[in-house]
């Protein structure tokens, strides 16, 4: 079922007046999506859904988060010609923007081993839940959502009220159902943060050697705490971020890095 959010984008493309694809004779058509790069597929349902809001016919021979190579045809289109015009780009910038991330994902998991790697709100607006569901298909965590998901102490917090004073008011007015994180740049303050009951104890724009000695050390304190890494991770120095002992590395680099996979969309034939 074709979503809001959806048909508004299909609208936004479409315009008042699409003479682009109205200089198409009313003749049928097939075509072809095609990958052009190895990656992780994502954004498949909503191009189907992109197809479907034009009523064309389709086959889609891959399902989301699959492993996929330059070459696959990823689904087959049947239908009017105009209207498979007027999907296509539509339908290419999800594939291409989704599948980037989740491919970009799927190698930072892979990197990480054990250690659980998810994404930030470094998301683009509007298109965050897109986004968020494309490194879930890649094998990543979502993380927050929004701010009301969990209580975020981050430094600016801290700036104006300080750990003690951040933490006793964020105990105080979210519910008990409701995880409380902390974002620290010292092993002190981590220390200091565990002794005062937070749930989850962030590491931000540390060296992976002093994450390592700040998870031991909060750990001691609390050891059911989850620690987190965030702050300058990539895919290339994920590996040693993961070697720190924590329970989740955070990167931004998921949605802000990633490249657009490559599709094309190729029309086969005309149906007689």
């Amino acid at each position: 079922m074709l979503t809001v959010e959806l048909e508004r984008f299909i609208l936004e493309d479409l315009g008042e007046d699409d003479d682009s694809n109205g200089i198409v004779p009313p003749v049928a058509a097939s075509a072809n999506i095609v990958c052009k790069e190895d990656g992780v597929l994502a954004g498949l349902d909503e191009a189907l859904q992109i197809f479907e809001y034009f009523g064309l016919s389709l086959e889609s021979h891959y399902a989301d988060g699959n492993q996929i190579k330059a070459g696959d045809i990823i689904m087959t289109i049947t239908g009017s010609a105009a209207d498979i015009l007027r999907g296509e780009r539509l339908a290419l910038n999800f594939l291409g923007r989704m599948s980037g991330i989740a491919t970009l994902t799927r190698r930072c998991v892979s990197r990480a081993g054990t250690v659980r790697v998810a994404a930030t709100r470094k998301t683009t607006p509007g298109f965050r839940s897109f986004e968020k569901k494309a490194v879930k298909l890649g094998g990543g965590d979502t993380h927050r959502y929004d701010l009301s998901a969990a209580v975020m102490i981050k430094d600016n917090h801290i700036a104006i009220m300080g750990i003690d004073g951040a933490l006793a008011a964020a105990k105080k007015a979210a519910s008990f159902t409701k995880k409380i994180e902390i974002e620290v740049e010292s092993i002190e303050a981590g220390e200091k943060a565990a002794s005062l009951g937070a749930d989850i104890i962030m590491f931000d724009n540390m060296a992976p050697d002093k994450i390592a000695e700040g998870v031991a050390r909060v750990k001691q304190i609390n050891p059911r705490v989850i620690v987190e890494a965030s702050g300058g991770i990539t895919m290339q120095n994920i590996a040693d971020y993961a070697r720190a002992g924590v329970d989740v590395i955070s990167l931004g680099a998921l949605t802000r890095d990633a490249k657009w996979l490559d599709f094309s969309l190729d029309m086969e034939t005309r149906v007689q």
